[in-house]
């Protein structure tokens, strides 16, 4: 069994920082945002076991906003996107090490076989569990959604100072779900003339295929999530050679495809919805960017309105989707400038 490198997430510095009031809590003050932030956490749990997304849970709920909310318990729109379920059970995890109440880790618990459950026989994670249609079922790296759950199972296997309560079988089950991970990770990296390359955001079930998801979101190589499956890779101790050419490749990729002497601003754009709009200019001194998505064929970056039509530049597409989505960014800059350097350096200790 491989192993992993303890490190700290930023859900927990999260939670640390809310300042909201304390709900009626016994606790300390200092322990009360967390607690609140649990108890909400609690009352979104679906029966399935996971989390919807795109709540505040940071919010204080009346009782009949939490009735609502309940009344909704049965829905199956558990998800694993926008942090969704992973990070839940990170935060009741911390709550039952502050409390010891044990609702925390019940429900925790139950997170956690959720996240089993989800799994698919090839490794993967979709989107969406139990509701497998359309793109949901796609296994996603997209929103660090499938990285996420391998992140949290990591910890639990490491036995993380706030997965101490998680009994042995649930941490073995875990063990294995990470091999099955990394090892649906290898196989959908994509080959190109012989050479492997990245990741799409999303990849089909049955095939591994790079997979459509929404209209604009084409089959391709991700410039962004890749980053976040390349970390997930450097954090495995004592990496077998399949993992570490997996990462040389990927990361020789993200050279090849960097962009220089350009740089995405925002100006004035009286009239429009924004009253601004995003263009790419001209600019030798500018940092280097990389494209959101990469053609499987050219391996040049391209840009998409809600027509599905890939266009060369930036310019070529929609003024709504041009500023309601990340299509360049600096995703790499951090991956060469630091963590590959000292992933090397650990390599060779």
């Amino acid at each position: 069994m491989r192993s992993f490198r303890n490190r700290t997430f930023p859900v927990i510095l999260l939670i640390a920082t809310i300042n909201v009031s304390s709900g009626g809590t016994d606790q300390n003050t200092s322990d009360a945002p967390l607690l609140q932030i649990a108890d909400t956490v609690l009352i979104y749990q679906r029966s399935t076991g996971g989390w919807p997304s795109n709540y505040d849970r940071s919010e204080p709920l009346s009782k009949d906003k939490q009735a609502t909310i309940l009344d909704d318990r049965s829905k199956l729109d558990s998800t694993m996107d926008n942090g969704a379920t992973h990070q839940e059970i990170r935060i009741l995890a911390e709550a039952y090490r502050k409390s010891s109440e044990k609702k925390y880790r019940d429900a925790a618990m139950r997170g956690i076989q959720f996240l089993t459950d989800a799994q698919y026989d090839n490794g993967g994670w979709p989107q969406r569990y139990p509701q497998l249609s359309g793109y949901h079922q796609h296994i996603t790296y997209n929103d660090h959604a499938m990285i996420g759950v391998m992140e949290l199972f990591r910890d639990i296997t490491i036995e993380d100072e706030n997965f101490h309560f998680v009994p042995e079988d649930f941490r073995k089950t875990c063990e294995v779900a990470l091999e099955k991970g990394l090892t649906c990770i290898l196989k959908t990296q994509v080959v190109i003339d012989g050479h492997l390359t990245a990741w799409c955001a999303q990849h089909d079930r049955t095939t591994l295929k790079p997979a459509k998801a929404r209209s604009y979101e084409l089959p391709s190589l991700s410039g962004s999530e890749s980053v976040g499956i390349i970390r997930y890779l450097m954090g495995i101790n004592n990496p077998d050679k399949n993992v570490v050419h997996s990462i040389e490749a990927a990361v020789a990729w993200f050279k090849r495809m960097k962009l220089t002497g350009i740089r995405q601003v925002r100006i004035e754009a009286p009239g429009t919805e924004k009253g601004s709009d995003k263009i790419v200019i001209q600019d030798p001194n500018a940092p280097p960017l990389w494209g959101r998505f990469y053609d499987l064929k050219t391996q040049k970056p391209f840009f998409c309105s809600r027509d599905g039509i890939p266009k060369p530049s930036l310019s070529d597409i929609s003024y709504e989707r041009r500023n309601g989505y990340s299509w360049l960014g600096e995703y790499a800059r951090d991956l060469l400038n630091k963590h590959y350097p000292l992933w090397k350096e650990q390599q060779h200790r």
